[in-house]
């Protein structure tokens, strides 16, 4: 059995003296929960990270990376500057990057290869908006954002990533996904990465506004190995529930 891993991506929030606080409560409570945690945070305070959790159990990484090793790209971030801050992990592809950024498959699947290159593994997101959920087209697409990826990588590499199904209709709509609608998306990605490689044993976490109270049921689906946490994640005791629940 797949050991959970729950990640922390805090977006665009935080502050030192705040960070010092949650990361604190969550190093208090870690020593309780059995599956992995790891934070992904904001990059000017990655540092922090590195201080505050060497030591511990808890992993850390970033929420983004450049295409390229290194150059003239002003205001980018590459993979192996990541790896100098004790990065783990580095979520690649999230919905919020492909909406705002305007991010292809093409270079979600350029990211993550830079992301092995780099040493670091990469959080593959996948996910469908609510107009192509209810047009019957989620398989269409998370097959298409996965299939990108595939196609990038070599197949040895296929058991460095994780995958994160996040369905974007159910991020701040009021509208909500079922635990047997996410496990039957997790069971879609499960099958294209069977496929690809029968012996690769790949993570794949559920990012649809996983919270403390729906986190045991989502936990229980056969194919969902963990949880990418947003907003539960800025709080220690709700991102502590979520590991607990499992």
């Amino acid at each position: 059995m797949r050991r959970k891993l729950i990640v922390g991506n805090w977006k665009m929030n935080g502050n030192l003296a705040g960070n010092q606080v949650l990361l604190g409560g969550i190093k208090e409570g870690a020593g309780n929960i059995a599956c992995d945690l790891a934070i992904c945070a904001p990059s000017p305070y990655l540092a922090q990270c590195q201080s505050e959790l060497a030591n511990t159990t808890i992993a850390w990484g970033a929420q983004d990376l450049s295409v390229h090793e290194s150059g003239a790209y002003t205001g980018e971030i590459s993979g192996v500057m990541l790896r100098d801050f004790g990065c783990r992990y580095v979520i690649v592809g999230h919905s919020e990057r492909r909406t705002y950024h305007s991010e292809s498959d093409e270079l979600v699947a350029k990211k993550t290869l830079q992301a092995l290159n780099a040493g670091l593994t990469p959080i593959v997101c996948v996910g469908e908006s609510l107009a192509e959920r209810e047009a019957g087209q989620t398989d269409i697409v998370v097959g298409r954002q996965i299939s990108a990826v595939l196609a990038a990588i070599n197949v040895t590499d296929l058991e460095k990533i994780v995958v994160a199904y996040e369905p974007v209709w159910a991020i701040g709509t009021g509208k909500t996904a079922t635990p047997q609608m996410a496990q039957d998306v997790h069971a879609l990605l499960r099958a294209k990465l069977v496929t690809t490689s029968p012996v690769a044993d790949v993570k794949i976490l559920y990012g649809g506004s996983m919270k403390p109270d729906n986190a045991k049921e989502l936990l229980a689906m056969s194919d969902i190995d963990g949880g990418l946490i947003g907003g539960a994640s800025l709080k220690a005791a709700d991102f502590l529930a979520i590991g607990g629940a499992v």
